[in-house]
């Protein structure tokens, strides 16, 4: 016997809905960015240490470094 949606729980719908907006999101949209560039430090980082330095080092390394100047260049220029 199969299920009507409607029989379906409101979570798994609200769910699906949810993902549709996360990934329209803004937001998360420059998560995704801003975790892009901080695995690319970690692999970088790494490579100078032979040895891989983890995401959590990575991160806190990259947030001290790169991310005021990171934010500022993807930022609108404001006059």
């Amino acid at each position: 016997m199969s299920k009507d949606k409607k029989d379906m729980p409101a979570t798994t719908t609200d769910a699906k809905a949810s993902k549709g907006f996360a990934e329209r999101s803004s937001l998360y949209q420059e998560f995704l960015a801003e975790r892009e560039e901080i695995l690319r430090h970690k692999w970088i980082e790494s490579e100078k240490k032979g040895k891989d330095i983890g995401f959590e080092r990575a991160l806190l390394d990259w947030i001290r470094k790169h991310r005021e100047n990171w934010r500022s260049e993807r930022s609108p220029r404001r006059k």
